[in-house]
């Protein structure tokens, strides 16, 4: 097998506290030709320093994540590009499994690897559990790893989206692509999670939402943005039964991100 270069681009604001693990389990892939790209947000602790320490240079480019891709990517020299989250952390074959899906088949331009998640508490129990129900739903998960000619025919990621543009890119990508998955997966360290943070964070990415709506069908848009109504919590009724608990406390938790995120739609309109 030939080992065309994979360009890793990581975007950063304030991650000192998981970033080492993420570049620790990227230097630890099998895959032998990786290039890394740190594209940083202005981060104001000790983000950079800790990255420099691997030998990796960063990039500062913002305001948003979509930015920061896109940016990244403009440097990349690999034939494929692979956008990873600072709080994510790589099982060792993700790399390799990606290029050999991609090389053995030629329309294999954007690939899904599964996420799970792992934290500490029990809101962080129940976002692993509502993680675990999106496995396999084209809907719900989202590309990472692209083949660089066909991004950019794609027109990269929209900057004017923050939070759906996971969704947004490979969808326009597939009018044209199949989606295509690994079974190696990524793991979300979610730390712990608090209730208040997580409608924080839904209520900010409502404020530009209508954006992605108004360029997708609503059949897609309505599954991924009211959560509640998403066919993986009724196609995985028996997972949720096994722990009630945790399948009530996602209840809940997804209802409180729901009213957050919809504040924020409607924030975002009247602005």
């Amino acid at each position: 097998m030939k080992y065309p270069a994979v360009s890793i681009i990581i975007t950063t604001k304030n991650e000192e506290d998981v970033i080492a693990s993420l570049l620790k389990s990227v230097k630890r892939q099998t895959y032998p030709n990786i290039e890394i790209i740190v594209v940083d947000n202005h981060s104001t602790d000790k983000t950079c320093d800790i990255v420099k320490r691997f030998g990796i240079a960063v990039l500062t480019d913002g305001p948003e994540r979509s930015a920061q891709r896109n940016a990244g990517a403009k440097c990349a020299r690999g034939r494929y590009v692979f956008f990873l989250d600072a709080d994510m952390v790589l099982s060792e074959s993700v790399v390799f499994e990606c290029v050999d899906m991609a090389v053995k088949n030629s329309d294999a331009k954007l690939i899904v690897v599964p996420e799970r998640s792992a934290g500490v508490g029990f809101w962080a129990a129940c976002k692993t559990l509502e993680r675990r129900c999106y496995e396999g739903d084209a809907t719900l998960e989202a590309a990472r790893f692209f083949d660089k000619k066909a991004f950019w025919d794609a027109g990269g990621y929209d900057e004017r989206l923050t939070g759906p543009e996971d969704w947004d890119l490979p969808q326009r990508m597939q009018q044209k692509y199949p989606l295509r998955r690994i079974f190696s997966y990524i793991m979300h360290n979610e730390r712990r999670v608090r209730l208040r943070s997580l409608m924080k964070k839904k209520f900010y990415y409502g404020l530009k939402v209508s954006k992605y709506i108004s360029q997708h069908p609503l059949s897609v848009t309505g599954t991924q943005l009211v959560y509640l109504f998403r066919p993986a919590f009724y196609r995985n009724w028996r997972l949720l039964a096994r722990d009630p608990v945790h399948a009530i406390g996602m209840i809940i938790m997804l209802g409180f991100e729901q009213v957050a995120g919809f504040a924020g739609f409607v924030r975002g309109r009247m602005v």
